[in-house]
């Protein structure tokens, strides 16, 4: 039988036969079905056939394997039957775990947080979405060695740094992962220090920032698309997105905003991944208004909100940031949970029920993400010498132009500002 194994390679091969495999403790609140498919859309979106899945009941987790011996051979069986070379845990293993494992079923092993990392590593697109996975990696593989370095040479998605295939010995290896994870981290240092230079200038500008945040393809990319008529990947994919990208958009009021789509959240995100693309969640951090959207249709959707939430405290969002809930895919309710969703909503004023796929309520989330961030400004009247041109093109940038009237030689205008812009054009155009 050729499964494609090797013991002596560490890498995912796009293609491979894989079964995927949930640890059930019993302790979960979400739904097991769930969780399994939620995993085999992690398999598929590195391209993994995923040929089998399984719920294993875990009452106590062994040391040495996780599972028990009778679910041991049952699970080689099965990776007998299926020919499987892959078998993917939707949990955390060990390094003890994982080679015991792999020696039971004579089948690769991966576990969530690898699997995680193979996506990231594969989907990565800019210089600094390879050097922080690269530095994920690392930090994840750097307890890990209980092998040969060796096949990292022939590593997919640019891990191929460390020695030849000579160089087996841990100490020489974990020195050089040490070496290695210093030049990242001085390197993404300095990505963080010219995303801040940015960051500074963009805030010294009057537009607000609006980030999209929320679990992985719960439709992010697709809403920014619909709000910006931008064309960034927007496929049903759990991480579709990993780099941030930013575009300009208008509001009703507000001329000009910045829209950020991030990359999406998943349960049990691995904490080598958060610290790591811990620059490109800055731009979370420092938005002036959040959009969480939310899969609505999903079953396990009030999940995916806590693991959200939770990821946001952990990167340092506070709860007075303003924030919207954008609760997503109505058109894939039905008529009594679309019905029950909307009476919800219709009781809350942080959140609009909406499809980015057709359009439906997107006009009314802009108008109420509009209001949010124009909730503090004021209505002043303002009178300009009338060829005073930068002076009322600012205006019309910066604040919402009720009316404006033109006598002799001025123009007045009837305008909503927030104090602080009033304050600097009093500082610009005096």
């Amino acid at each position: 039988m050729n499964t494609g194994f090797d013991r002596d390679r560490d890498d995912v091969v796009r293609g491979a036969r894989a079964i995927v495999v949930l640890p059930d403790r019993g302790d979960s609140t979400r739904d097991v079905e769930a969780r399994l498919e939620e995993c085999a859309g992690l398999a598929a979106a590195i391209g993994l056939e995923v040929v089998d899945r399984a719920a294993l009941r875990v009452r106590t987790p062994r040391p040495a394997t996780l599972i028990g011996s009778g679910q041991m051979e049952e699970l080689a069986t099965r990776v007998t039957m299926e020919d499987a070379a892959l078998v993917v845990f939707d949990a955390a293993l060990t390094p003890v775990q994982q080679r015991n494992l792999e020696t039971g079923l004579s089948a690769k092993v991966i576990d969530r947080t690898g699997l995680i990392l193979e996506i990231f590593g594969e989907r990565a697109a800019t210089a600094e979405g390879r050097l922080q996975v690269e530095l994920a990696h690392l930090d994840y593989q750097a307890g890990r060695l209980v092998r040969s370095w060796t096949h990292l040479e022939r590593q997919r998605g640019g891990f191929g740094f460390l020695g030849g295939p000579g160089e087996t010995q841990i100490e020489a290896d974990r020195r050089m992962i040490r070496d290695r994870m210093a030049r990242l981290r001085r390197e993404l240092d300095q990505v963080s220090r010219t995303r801040g230079l940015h960051r500074d200038r963009r805030q010294r500008a009057p537009w607000p920032v609006i980030a999209l945040v929320g679990y992985t393809n719960a439709g992010k990319s697709t809403l920014f698309n619909r709000l910006t008529g931008a064309h960034v990947m927007a496929e049903n994919l759990l991480f579709a997105t990993l780099d941030p990208t930013l575009r300009q958009i208008s509001l009703p009021g507000i001329d000009k905003a910045i829209l950020s789509d991030t990359v999406g959240f998943v349960s049990d995100l691995p904490t080598q991944l958060v610290a790591a693309f811990k620059a490109t969640l800055e731009e979370v951090v420092s938005a002036d208004l959040l959009i969480h959207v939310r899969d609505i249709a999903h079953p396990d959707t009030e999940a995916q909100r806590a693991d959200v939430e939770a990821v946001l405290e952990e990167i340092g969002v506070t709860a007075s940031t303003p924030r919207f809930e954008a609760w997503n895919k109505l058109d894939l309710l039905d008529d009594d949970r679309r019905a029950d969703a909307l009476q919800q909503a219709a009781r809350r004023s942080d959140v609009m029920v909406i499809s980015a796929l057709t359009g439906e309520g997107v006009d009314r989330l802009s108008t109420a993400v509009a209001g949010r961030l124009t909730e503090g400004h004021h209505r002043y009247t303002i009178s300009l010498d009338s060829t005073d041109g930068a002076g009322a093109a600012w205006l019309h940038a910066n604040g919402e132009v009720l009316a404006q009237a033109t006598a002799d030689d001025a123009t007045t205008f009837d305008v909503r500002l927030s104090e602080e812009d009033y304050a600097r054009f009093n500082r610009r155009f005096a």
